[in-house]
């Protein structure tokens, strides 16, 4: 779509560094084909011959509100860019691109922050967010990813009120060949949690992941029962959780604003993992949270294949949203 758009030759090579082979990128593009489409579809046509004046940012303003942006993030990158024109630097629709590009990457940046575990014995890992976002799944490939790295792992099935959802994280335990903690339907969450991290700390296990019941932010008890969770978990270590993950949907749009800003604000958020982007027009959304949250974005979702949840890198991700490779 943008063929005519072409990252600089000069780039450093830690930029380089970033985009993984180009298999893998297309691979991405490909997966973010639905949100390029609400972003980008005609715009090379639509740039063609045009004069870069206030009506055409306007029309880039509506595509990035209309592709789940936010006002917020479009308002910085419509501004830059209006500022731009007003010195003549962008005389020509490829440097109109590669400042929307640089724009992009400058907002989702501070919010690239790998995931590191610490030598904390058990690393507790708490994920959270509302039934259907994808969070019994991440932590199957979670626990696949942390066992191929080395680590032991000890899986807790904290959602308690769903039968399916225990057996669900079982299926994938025995899939990983890692343990699962569970009680029975209706137990306490709190207490089935705490089992997990009294037998990894007996067993010497490295990572502890442990689930929980899906919840709307709007349920203020189950969000009550959320801070009974982190409060149990901070009687054994001080320091646990030491990631508190909010699975999202990336089909929410700017309703996944609400949510995790709720989540935030209850718990503490350490990380985000943005699911289900392969499905949807609305994955503009990464854009809002990192602007107005500030949250590290630790893995993205793009397919149900093991090797579909990703960590997160920017420059990747805008790549990939705008078909530069």
């Amino acid at each position: 779509m943008f063929g005519f758009l072409r990252r600089d030759k000069n780039k450093s090579p830690a930029e380089s560094a970033e985009k993984t082979d180009s298999g893998l990128f297309a691979s991405l593009a490909s997966r973010l084909g639905k949100t390029r489409q609400s972003l980008t579809a005609g715009l090379a046509d639509l740039l063609l011959g045009r004069k870069i004046d206030a009506d055409l940012l306007d029309e880039l303003e509506t595509r990035l509100l209309s592709a789940d942006v936010g006002i917020d993030a479009t308002q910085r990158i419509i501004s830059d860019l209006t500022r731009r024109v007003s010195r003549h630097e962008l005389k020509d629709a490829d440097a109109l691109l590669e400042a929307l590009a640089a724009d992009m990457v400058n907002i989702l940046k501070p919010c690239e922050k790998v995931l590191q575990i610490t030598p904390d014995q058990p690393f507790v890992l708490l994920v959270v967010g509302i039934n259907g976002a994808g969070k019994t799944t991440t932590i199957g490939k979670l626990a696949k990813r942390f066992t191929d790295q080395g680590y032991s792992v000890i899986l807790a099935a904290g959602d308690t009120f769903r039968a399916a959802a225990v057996e669900q994280l079982q299926t994938w335990g025995a899939r990983n060949n890692v343990p699962v903690i569970a009680q029975g339907t209706g137990a306490d969450s709190a207490s089935v949690i705490f089992d997990a991290i009294e037998s990894a700390r007996a067993k010497q296990i490295d990572i502890v992941i442990a689930d929980t019941a899906g919840r709307l932010h709007t349920q203020s008890n189950l969000m009550d029962e959320l801070i009974k969770v982190k409060r149990v978990i901070g009687k054994l270590d001080a320091s646990a959780p030491h990631e508190i993950l909010l699975v999202m949907d990336a089909s929410f749009g700017q309703n996944g604003l609400v949510q995790a800003q709720q989540f935030h604000q209850a718990l503490g958020v350490t990380g985000i993992t943005l699911t289900k982007l392969d499905g949807t027009a609305k994955g503009g959304m990464l854009f809002a949270i990192a602007e107005k949250l500030h949250i590290p974005i630790r893995f993205i979702g793009v397919g149900e294949a093991m090797e579909d949840l990703r960590e997160f890198h920017a420059g990747e991700f805008v790549d990939a949203l705008l078909d530069r490779q």
